[in-house]
């Protein structure tokens, strides 16, 4: 059979003596390469240094085939053997004691590997570089006798685990001990990237489609285009002049609430001052914020921003992080704005679950004297109970860190928490109230938090309660009783007495952890679902991790063919490297079937752009547009050919041609 040897610097299979590797055709070698038969997964080959290619080296060995594949060269065909032991090797090269002790990426040439590009400079050490070395699946394909220690090295042989390698860099040779583990024998992967089917623990979640989705599942896709749209929106300043063009560091302010009229006396029932809510962009981090407005408020005092630099320090996953305070007159007149992250997409619990007046139903009937209508039950006007204990985890979880932090929250109303995705709750607005009822004659402004954080506990018990009736009338006084006899037939005893506990006085001071036992196991359940939920997200993600690169191939493809002119030449894109690039535009979205019509098949784009990425040597044929010329290369030319011709246009771009 004939002899093959890798080329250290192109990384090239070429035959000995072979006029195609005299005259450097790389697409000739590799024509004479693949007429021979030689499997491609033998990739585990022997580097010889450029002036050793023209005749055989005695001293070198001609490969060692990986996995258990079966060479087809006579020499190597004893595949009934242990796999990569001594005796699997006729040829006397193989089996000696040299090549047996040969670490991986050893070369028996002056060279250094060509797995790692050879530096000027000889002070490089290759062992950091060499970890520092991005991991190559072929790396996990070597034999284990190649783990062995080199015999004319050292004289002692290595510790346990350890491999003494030697590299040849810049005509200095190193020795240095590689700790990483041996790697496993057999393994073999694919020689271009692929798309692996969905994880079983995620497949057995979701519902079965009618045909596999290679994309992200559509629910998903439009809540990200939402939330993108969102934070993209712009106002028109012809249609509301009323909203000012920059605020402090705050430009392209969007309302997020309908804006309050001008002429407007009334105060809200929230603060007791009038409020307005913006979209706006920070100028120093080019980031969206939420800018809550209080109107007509004069700050006089700045003593509370201790308290607002103790809100600032909080980062909790159930809490809208407060980010600064400051004062303004941008509107017209004195404000205070607090800015907050922006949530995109995020809804208040009031509008998700207390939007709907025949849920008050239930309660307004007894008002006006009328017989009690049927009772409410679950799945039928009440909502489940699974997400009412979700809720009551994230809330009291942003409760346990406020209160520990020594601080209250003040604001735990349905209109002040917010609702992301299906059951992500927020507390909004925290901090607001600290502010706006500062007392100036106090020494110490936390002295009041103990009752603060004690009324937190009683709002909480309201919202659950209103929650567990689905309606807001249910947490007025004079329809408690009913309300409890709502939850106690509909929902299991430890939400009935948790709402009882949060909304009795004590004659102690209470603490949130004091519901932990009431909430059990039900913590490891939210837990579950939310790795469960992360699963889904992950195995999503990773359907669309290829786009990027996939893309950027496409691109510089553009940027290439059929362009009218570079450096004055009209025929540059019909000529050379650039003419194999158009076939294979050709090849990628031009075919046709037999009868003539378009054959479009994205697996087939899809899987042509991976091989060109990887440039496997696989073979292609690329034919011209008059059926006159048949070129087959392979997809390592075309990629060389790619690579070369985007260099030259970006040297021209960067005006260094």
């Amino acid at each position: 059979p004939r002899k093959y040897r890798l080329g250290m610097l192109d990384e090239r299979i070429v035959p000995v003596g072979s006029k195609a590797r005299k005259s450097k055709n790389p697409i000739g070698c590799l024509a004479d390469r693949c007429k021979t038969g030689v499997p491609i997964n033998m990739v585990w080959w022997n580097r010889v240094t450029e002036n050793n290619l023209q005749t055989p080296n005695p001293s070198a060995s001609e490969f060692i085939p990986k996995g258990g594949s079966t060479s087809r060269l006579s020499n190597v065909s004893q595949s009934s053997m242990s796999a990569f032991s001594q005796a699997l090797f006729s040829h006397p090269s193989m089996g000696s004691p040299a090549t047996a002790g040969l670490a991986p990426g050893m070369s028996l040439s002056a060279g250094s590997s060509p797995l790692h590009s050879p530096k000027i400079t000889p002070h490089t050490s290759p062992a950091p570089r060499r970890r520092s070395h991005t991991p190559n699946p072929a790396n996990y394909m070597v034999p284990t006798s190649a783990s062995a220690s080199v015999a004319n090295a050292v004289s002692q042989p290595p510790s346990t685990g350890q491999v003494i390698q030697k590299e040849t860099v810049g005509g200095t040779t190193y020795f240095y001990t590689d700790t990483t583990p041996a790697p496993l024998t057999g393994m073999v992967f694919p020689n271009y990237h692929i798309y692996h089917p969905a994880a079983p623990h995620v497949a057995y979640m979701q519902p079965k489609a009618n045909a596999p989705s290679f994309f992200m599942a559509d629910e998903l896709r439009q809540e990200l285009i939402n939330r993108h749209l969102i934070t993209m929106a712009q106002v028109d300043q012809a249609d509301i002049p009323a909203v000012p063009a920059e605020v402090d560091s705050y430009h392209s302010l969007f309302p997020l609430e309908p804006l309050p009229p001008p002429n407007r006396i009334q105060k809200t029932s929230n603060f007791g001052y009038i409020t307005s809510c913006y979209k706006a962009v920070n100028s120093k981090d080019d980031l969206p914020y939420c800018l809550r407005r209080i109107h007509g408020f004069r700050l006089v005092n700045t003593k509370c921003m201790v308290l607002v630099d103790m809100w600032k320090k909080i980062q909790h996953s159930n809490i809208v992080t407060l980010r600064e305070v400051f004062t303004t007159k941008a509107f017209g007149e004195h404000s205070l704005v607090f800015a907050y992250d922006f949530h995109a997409g995020g809804e208040t619990m009031m509008s998700r679950h207390f939007n709907d007046p025949s849920a008050d139903s239930y309660f307004t009937k007894r008002k006006w004297g009328q017989h009690d209508g049927p009772l409410p039950r679950q799945h039928a006007g009440l909502l489940p109970e699974s997400l009412i204990w979700a809720y009551i985890v994230q809330l009291s979880s942003a409760l346990r860190t406020i209160h520990t932090a020594g601080l209250a929250c003040r604001v735990m109303d349905p209109t002040k928490i917010l609702v992301t995705g299906k059951t992500r709750l927020r507390v909004n607005c925290v901090g607001i109230f600290d502010v706006l009822t500062f007392d100036n004659s106090q020494n110490n402004p936390l002295a009041l938090m103990a009752q603060f954080q004690q009324a937190d506990l009683i709002s909480l018990g309201k919202v659950v309660l209103a929650l567990a009736c689905n309606s807001l009338s249910g947490i007025q006084r004079e329809n408690l009783q009913k309300a409890m006899e709502l939850v106690t037939i509909n929902y299991s005893s430890d939400l009935k007495n948790l709402i009882l506990y949060l909304l009795t006085d004590q004659n102690r001071l209470r603490s949130v952890n004091d519901i932990m036992p009431m909430i059990g196991a039900r913590f490891y359940t939210q837990l579950d679902a939310a790795q469960m939920r992360n699963d889904v997200i992950e195995e999503d993600l990773a359907k669309e991790v290829q786009n990027g690169r996939l893309f950027r191939l496409l691109a510089k493809l553009g940027t290439i063919n059929e362009r009218p002119e570079f450096q004055k030449d009209p025929t540059w894109s019909e000529t050379g490297d650039r003419y194999l690039l158009k076939l294979f535009r050709d090849h990628l979205f031009h075919q046709v079937t037999e009868a003539g019509t378009p054959w479009i098949d994205l697996s087939h784009i899809i899987s042509c752009l991976n091989k060109l990425d990887a440039g496997v040597p696989e073979k292609i044929s690329l034919i011209s547009r008059d059926e006159k010329s048949v070129l087959v290369v392979t997809y390592s030319d075309l990629k060389r050919c790619f690579e070369n011709t985007f260099q030259e246009l970006i040297a021209a771009a960067n005006g260094q041609l």
